[in-house]
């Protein structure tokens, strides 16, 4: 096994180990392998939001999977989501053993009460990069193009997206499948 493969291994690991919160708290350690390693930009990283979000399964994993597979294949991408997976079932599976101690001890209830902003904390800075990479185009702005700044069209269909989603009751998907669609309208415009 090479060593690209183990350090894209250990890093999802540690990733599994540490992102606490779900899915989108992978993302702070996604945008650090990229700045790290190289394996994929911070470009790359919006994409696999993107596919995740519109994918069956848990974010986290199939973000792992993709930056997996975008980085060292078939392989790469099996062993990046076992990676990320495997923190999580060994602690599961430690804990289950230990469940009626632990339910109310209040060390653990303290713990998770740091842990939860922490999580939010995390997500949010990840949300954040995600805006930058998805709404802004910062190049413009160092090159003093200031009308270019600015992704509008990306902003809009975001704020009518985050809209109609508090209105309008519907699944995800349909949310997702509209926003490809005007995706797809918007590049042909162009």
């Amino acid at each position: 096994m090479n060593m690209s493969i183990l350090r894209l291994m250990l890093d999802f690991f540690k990733t599994g180990l540490f992102a606490v919160g779900g899915g989108l708290a992978t993302l702070p350690f996604l945008y650090e392998m990229s700045d790290t390693h190289g394996w994929f930009s911070h470009a790359d990283v919006a994409d696999m939001i993107a596919i995740s979000e519109s994918t069956p399964g848990a974010i986290g994993i199939n973000m792992s999977t993709y930056a997996g597979f975008k980085t060292g294949g078939i392989a790469g991408g099996i062993l990046a989501s076992l990676s990320l997976a495997a923190p999580s079932l060994i602690i599961i599976l430690f804990i289950a053993s230990f469940l009626d101690k632990f339910k109310g001890n209040k060390y653990v209830e303290r713990a998770f009460y740091g842990l939860r902003p922490a999580s939010i904390a995390m997500i949010s800075a990840a949300g954040i990069n995600v805006a930058k990479t998805s709404l802004v185009n910062v190049p413009a702005l160092q090159e003093g193009n200031f009308a270019a700044f600015f992704s509008w069209k990306a902003i809009l269909l975001a704020i009518l997206l985050f809209f109609a989603q508090k209105k309008v009751k519907l699944h995800p998907v349909f949310f997702l499948a509209f926003a490809a669609l005007i995706g797809v309208i918007f590049r042909f415009a162009e």
